[in-house]
């Protein structure tokens, strides 16, 4: 069994996809960011960045296991079940390295501009355009490389489930945002009807219920 601290956030949804998709026994446990509850000394020891998601395994070989950081909790599920990432050579490189991308990229900018346009006390033009054109940006560098492969590193993979989450609530805002950058995004498109389609990912998504 496996305990999952998650709220309802695109980073929480990527483990929960991936947990419906490899049908790992879960116990779900909400963690109301929105009241703090990230900061409670009891989450703390498993997430000591205070942030979700946050897994233990309580069946791990050795005991259990706690794993903090969204894509660390993927990595780690892929191995244990040996789904959805490639045990070595250029499959496993392909998703490693778009899934570093949406950590280092998508995550942080989608984030950034979420902030800036819904959250920040004070409307900062710049701040909104540089999150949002950097959004338009990556989203541009997505459709190029779905143009070359039908998921992100090839076969559908945890790359795809930590992007998902991100761009299926944000693909269209920022393409009228943008609409020079992003183009028609063709490709994008049809990559979130694909995955969209997915029972485990329809089933992540509602993850957790509140």
């Amino acid at each position: 069994m496996i305990d999952f601290y998650t709220w309802t956030t695109p980073n929480g949804r990527k483990v929960s996809i991936m947990l419906e998709e490899t049908g790992l026994p879960y116990e779900v446990h909400a963690v109301n960011i929105g009241k703090e509850e990230q900061f409670a000394p009891s989450f703390l020891k498993v997430s000591p960045n205070n942030r979700i998601p946050a897994i233990v395994d309580r069946d791990a070989d050795a005991g259990p296991v706690s794993v903090f950081e969204s894509g660390a909790i993927l990595v780690y599920l892929a191995e244990k079940t040996g789904k959805f990432l490639a045990p070595k050579g250029e499959q496993r490189a392909k998703t490693l390295e778009w899934l570093m991308w949406q950590m280092g990229g998508v995550g942080p900018m989608f984030g950034q501009a979420g902030h800036f346009i819904n959250t920040a006390p004070e409307k900062i033009p710049y701040a909104i355009d540089r999150y949002v054109g950097e959004a338009a940006r990556l989203i541009k560098v997505l459709d190029n490389r779905l143009g070359e492969a039908a998921f992100m590193g090839g076969d559908y993979s945890i790359a795809d489930m930590a992007t998902y989450p991100w761009i299926s609530v944000a693909f269209d805002l920022i393409r009228q945002a943008k609409p020079d950058v992003v183009g028609e995004g063709a490709n994008v498109k049809r990559w979130l009807d694909a995955i969209g389609a997915r029972p485990a990912v329809q089933r992540g998504m509602e993850v957790p219920k509140v």
